[in-house]
């Protein structure tokens, strides 16, 4: 177990762990709490234009991503909140375009198509130093953002008429927490891909839930959580040699009802008053 920390890969994918449970944790309890799964993942699947596009372009891929997974979020954002078109409706549209634009990039890019499986499932194991770095100034961000104006997004998150009644300023929140949803879905598409990613963001955030409703510890056990499932699906994908992206979020499922079952056994051995 210990000359596992003598190869580079592996300090760099625990690095990310360490990194991801943070941005995913605080995002994804916001996400829970405010029922954003969906947008989530429409925002998610969007951002596969933005990998044709640089691709075509012979730009990064997740620059392309994240330009792009931004912009769709903010358009679901602005489509639902002033033109009165169903979230659902928004949702769907921006899915079903930037996965439309990303095939049409991807056969148009001269020679031949490129291989997108590193996307679609991920691999922590192949993080680099430069993506570590935009890993760390989201977190920072994120922390920074979670921090500085918890209340108001507390607030926000279970009951926004009351927040607007206190003066909060929701539409600026809530264009900023989108936009945060789509850069953390789109770094960490590295790290578990587009079809998986959204279990870094809603599982370790549920199993919180579970435990309390004070908001400050599910903030903190949304990341200690997503923290022991990345590492115990990056230790698996390592000793079965199976891929690592479906390895973490294996673990997240097991975490998950693991949890479960020890709170409902819990429940069922506790001694009813007579």
């Amino acid at each position: 177990m210990i000359s596992l920390f003598t190869y580079t890969f592996f300090n760099h994918a625990l690095l990310t762990a360490i990194l991801g449970s943070i941005s995913c944790g605080l995002i994804g309890s916001y996400i829970v709490t405010r029922r954003l799964v969906f947008i989530t993942g429409g925002i998610t699947h969007a951002s596969f234009g933005g990998l044709g596009i640089g691709y075509f372009l012979g730009i990064s891929p997740l620059v392309g991503a994240a330009v792009f997974g931004g912009l769709s979020a903010f358009g679901v954002q602005y489509l639902s909140s002033k033109q009165k078109l169903r979230v659902d409706s928004a949702i769907a549209m921006a899915w079903s375009f930037g996965m439309a634009v990303g095939i049409i990039f991807i056969f148009l890019t001269p020679g031949y198509a490129p291989n997108l499986m590193s996307y679609l499932f991920g691999s922590i194991l192949t993080v680099s130093v430069s993506d570590l770095i935009v890993m760390l100034v989201l977190a920072g961000i994120s922390t920074f953002i979670f921090i500085t104006f918890k209340r108001s997004i507390q607030l926000i998150s279970f009951d926004e008429p009351f927040a607007r009644s206190q003066g909060i300023k929701v539409d600026v929140f809530n264009y900023i927490l989108i936009l945060l949803i789509a850069l953390t879905a789109v770094i960490y598409i590295r790290v578990a891909g587009i079809i998986l990613v959204l279990s870094l963001l809603t599982v370790p955030q549920n199993l919180a839930i579970m435990i309390t409703r004070n908001y400050n510890k599910i903030l903190l056990f949304s990341i200690l959580f997503g923290f022991v499932g990345t590492i115990a699906g990056l230790l698996l994908s390592y000793f079965l040699d199976i891929p690592s992206g479906a390895a973490i979020i294996f673990s997240l499922i097991s975490e998950y009802f693991i949890g479960w079952c020890i709170i409902k056994l819990g429940s069922l051995t506790k001694v009813k008053p007579s």
